[in-house]
């Protein structure tokens, strides 16, 4: 719990916070959808325009490199920001700036060295709001709403990315590489705007919150820090890292073998991403329901079961056009996969949340963040050489083995909120 005190810049109380109902939540969810949009129809964008100027295959993907370099570097120190000079009230409306006023600069060249800087500057941006944004869903609502809070926010960070993802490179295509940038850049201005009004949204009653770290309860332990919180979030850091690595095998690797059934490409990356936001949004609802992780052990199962369908798809197939049962293993591995992968994430991030207390939220997001994107590009690069020596249907094997390995990670200690101590929401 967090306390109340006077009006000298204490927290106020969660249960005097608007949570789930209040603007100020419903205008973070909004910035994000917004915010997200513009990231993720850059995101092909980007290296596609490099190779119109002639950039390779590598130079085109050092574009995407550097953007997750600057990204994971901001997290890391977004932990201290936060906890200084009113963080949480205004690194989103910041982060949201920086990701969207240079993205138009993209139109002025192909040349790949300035490609490359304004990537950069783009990733400290999307650093900043994705720690600042997934702290901010736990801090705007009480304990008893943080599960569904943050499966709000992975529905807001998700859905615009099944449509967007492809939309972006139809838009370009089809209106210009110019319009885009433009679109996409005036995306991060209006999510900076909209998550301004948090401060000024409830009649004022989120602004505690928004200003400083905030307290423990009089009666709580105090929240970990150093190495004893380190070692409280290894588990589920660890969990994260491993299984958004091995996301990198459908997003990234499955076009290539399936290039020759472009509907089952199609298929299956949609059915990834729909499954994905359907597993965080029930874990997020069962977390509040039940006062405790109920997902996490299920959704590593089932994670594994969906590569090791993919794999016996892919290796069964070899190099032959996708026939009807290699479409049949891949569409349901990569639809369990992305299911069991969103419940993980959900119940990842809530349980980094609780263990680091309201003192520590923004560490907590931090390091939820980093095993996403550090694993994400780590498994670009270490699946890649794995395919390459072994091929994709032993390569995905050797992932699912992996994966198997990470398991009993999910069989977590109860955290504090676990024993009860949190209220359970009934609503």
């Amino acid at each position: 719990m967090i306390r109340s005190g006077s009006s000298s810049g204490s927290v106020a109380p969660p249960d005097d916070i608007p949570g789930l109902k209040g603007r100020g939540f419903a205008l973070l969810i909004l910035a994000t959808a917004v915010g997200l949009c513009g990231f993720a129809a850059v995101l092909p964008l980007v290296p596609l325009w490099a190779t119109r100027g002639g950039a390779g295959e590598f130079g085109a993907g050092a574009t995407t490199a550097v953007f997750m370099l600057t990204t994971v570097l901001t997290q890391l120190g977004m932990p201290w920001l936060l906890d200084r000079a009113a963080g949480y009230q205004w690194a989103f409306p910041v982060g949201s700036l920086i990701m969207g006023l240079p993205t138009p600069l993209f139109a002025l060249t192909t040349d790949l060295g300035p490609l490359i800087a304004v990537s950069a500057l783009r990733g400290i941006g999307f650093g900043m709001v994705t720690v600042a944004g997934t702290a901010l869903a736990a801090r705007l609502v009480p304990p008893a709403q943080v599960g569904r809070a943050t499966g709000y926010y992975g529905l807001a960070v998700g859905l615009p990315q099944v449509v967007i993802l492809p939309g972006g490179v139809a838009l370009a295509l089809q209106f210009g590489f110019d319009t885009a940038f433009w679109l996409t850049g005036i995306c991060g201005v209006v999510a900076a705007v909209l998550s301004s009004g948090i401060l000024f949204a409830d009649g004022g009653r989120n602004r505690a919150v928004l200003r400083q770290a905030g307290e423990g309860s009089a009666d709580a332990p105090p929240a970990p820090r150093g190495l004893p919180l380190f070692v409280a979030l290894a588990a589920p850091l660890i969990l994260m890292l491993v299984l958004s690595s091995a996301a990198s095998a459908i997003v990234t690797f499955l076009a290539i073998p399936l290039e020759q059934a472009a509907w089952l490409v199609s298929a299956l990356l949609a059915g990834y991403a729909l499954m994905l936001v359907t597993g965080r949004w029930t874990a997020g609802v069962m977390f509040d329901r039940y006062g405790r992780t109920m997902l996490l052990l299920p959704g590593s199962i089932v994670a594994v079961l969906g590569m090791g369908l993919i794999a016996a798809g892919l290796w069964s197939n070899g190099d032959a056009v996708p026939g009807v049962l290699t479409g049949a293993l891949v569409l349901s591995g990569a639809a369990l996969f992305g299911l069991g992968f969103g419940a993980v994430q959900n119940e990842t991030v809530t349980v980094m949340l609780e263990r680091a207390g309201p003192t520590g939220h923004g560490r907590a997001s931090a390091v939820w963040n980093i095993g996403y994107d550090a694993g994400t590009g780590a498994g670009a690069v270490g699946l890649g050489l794995i395919i390459q020596l072994l091929g994709y249907g032993p390569a995905l094997a050797v992932i699912t083995v992996a994966l198997a390995a990470v398991v009993p990670l999910a069989l977590l200690p109860k955290g504090r909120g676990e024993r009860g101590e949190r209220p359970v929401s009934t609503s």
